[in-house]
């Protein structure tokens, strides 16, 4: 999805939520708000019949996009949801016009707040609609869901990227806080997360890398070993690898064409440019630094910064440059179309030895299996179905939702399908998404 089809949405909702402070709410200016809106989602549950909108940490998301700007659209959105004590919207395909004027006119009457809005509109007569009320303590304390996670880290991300850009040291708390979630749910089990890191976003590159390059080295330390206090070290480490090329010209980092010389001496600063930030910021230790300022040294020790070449450099730093490197084969950029998780890891085969560690690279390709999480596969039936998750303990057990019938249509709802031992080798191939213009993390839990 599109940041600007999102943001439409949100244009449209802050506008018709202000609209009924004006006006009835059958006004015809409330009416036509209301059905704008309705193509506007339309467009967009043919891509996901199920969207969700909320705060995240005090910051707006909208499905996978994060608005950090302070729109007066965004902030109207940001006040409304803690004013009605609400955590966020759940929006459902077959939404109408008038249950999202009943909605908010429900939603701009005072009295109506968290669980009491929630017990209330489905007597009203809004289905496609379900507002998300706060959790309580306990439930905050309790263990969170993935996606959870991972919009946590990607709002980490954020804040510590911002306060570097405006000259501020940032605080590692929220990080470290973030961290200590993604390592214990990595140890829960180690693809639950792996499948969210196949989020791409393009538009929010620099914060989804972070966050995907974080995710990526953890499965690499949990299926190397590494007890949970180096897992959290591994962590943040991998989250802050890239914080020194905020410091760097953006039309260097963005450039789509290749680097002149001089660009990409400009590039090679920003490993040890990010160590000096690092060591700046309250909690972290050396070893983090030291991953920041040799996650490009390659295994071989032949990359940069030169003057790191001759330091004893953490392995924690060559976890790094592995879940670097396979999430860069595995991104859109301008220049280059990404590559399938099997074809990354036969990639990064040919790496062993010279940029990535042997061993390190064998533990991880072993980890993610013949076919990682995220491989849109072919069945021997001629179903095409998404991988959602390896098993950890049994190599040959993995579960998929078949989102093809054999006749090459697109199935309404998914059919989970799990092979055990033998059944995984009715997989014959690996099927290109972009082929079937399809988006693999659409299908995770």
């Amino acid at each position: 999805m599109r940041p600007d089809q999102l943001k439409k949405i949100i244009y449209g909702i802050s506008g018709t939520y202000k609209g009924l402070r004006l006006y009835p709410a059958a006004h015809p200016a409330i009416m036509k708000q209301a059905q704008n809106l309705e193509q506007d989602f339309l467009v967009l549950f043919r891509i996901k019949p199920q969207l969700k909108m909320g705060l995240l940490e005090g910051t707006l998301f909208f499905e996978n996009h994060l608005f950090v700007s302070s729109e007066p659209a965004v902030e109207e959105i940001c006040n409304l949801l803690k004013e009605r004590e609400l955590e966020g919207f759940e929006f459902q395909a077959g939404l109408t016009a008038e249950e999202i004027q009943l909605f908010f006119q429900l939603l701009s009457e005072k009295r109506r707040v968290g669980q009491d809005l929630a017990q209330n509109i489905a007597s009203r007569g809004v289905r496609h609609i379900r507002p998300i009320a706060l959790e309580s303590e306990d439930e905050q304390d309790a263990p969170q869901a993935p996606r959870k996670i991972y919009q946590r880290a990607l709002k980490a991300v954020s804040h510590i990227f911002n306060d570097v850009r405006l000259g501020k040291i940032p605080s590692s708390k929220e990080a470290v806080g973030v961290i200590k979630s993604m390592v214990q749910s990595t140890l829960t089990d180690p693809h639950a997360l792996m499948a969210l890191s196949m989020l791409k976003d393009y538009d929010n590159y620099t914060f989804t890398h972070s966050v995907n390059v974080s995710v990526i080295a953890l499965v690499v330390g949990q299926a190397y070993g590494l007890p949970e206090d180096k897992l959290r070290t591994l962590g943040l480490g991998a989250l802050l690898h890239d914080i020194g090329k905020l410091i760097i010209d953006k039309d260097i980092i963005t450039k789509p064409g290749r680097l002149t010389a001089e660009e990409y001496e400009e590039i090679k600063k920003h490993p040890f440019s990010g160590s000096e930030i690092a060591s700046k910021m309250d909690g972290v230790s050396d070893e983090v630094i030291d991953i920041i300022l040799g996650h490009h040294l390659n295994y071989d020790r032949s990359g940069y910064p030169a003057d790191a070449r001759g330091r004893k450099i953490s392995i924690l730093a060559d976890m790094t440059t592995i879940a670097d490197t396979y999430d860069a084969m595995t991104t859109l950029r301008s220049y280059q179309r990404p590559v399938t998780p099997r074809i990354a890891t036969e990639n990064l085969r040919k790496l062993s030895g010279t940029a990535l560690h042997p061993q390190l690279l064998a533990t991880l390709i072993k980890a993610l299996g013949p076919y990682p999480v995220g491989s849109l596969v072919r069945l021997d039936s001629n179903e095409i179905g998404v991988i959602t998750r390896v098993a950890s303990r049994e190599k040959d057990a993995v579960e998929m939702k078949i989102i093809f019938s054999a006749s090459g249509e697109k199935l309404d709802e998914p059919i989970r399908v799990a092979l055990v031992g033998n059944e995984a080798t009715r997989i014959v191939a690996e099927v290109d998404p972009f082929v079937k213009r399809i988006e693999v993390t659409d299908y995770f839990e």
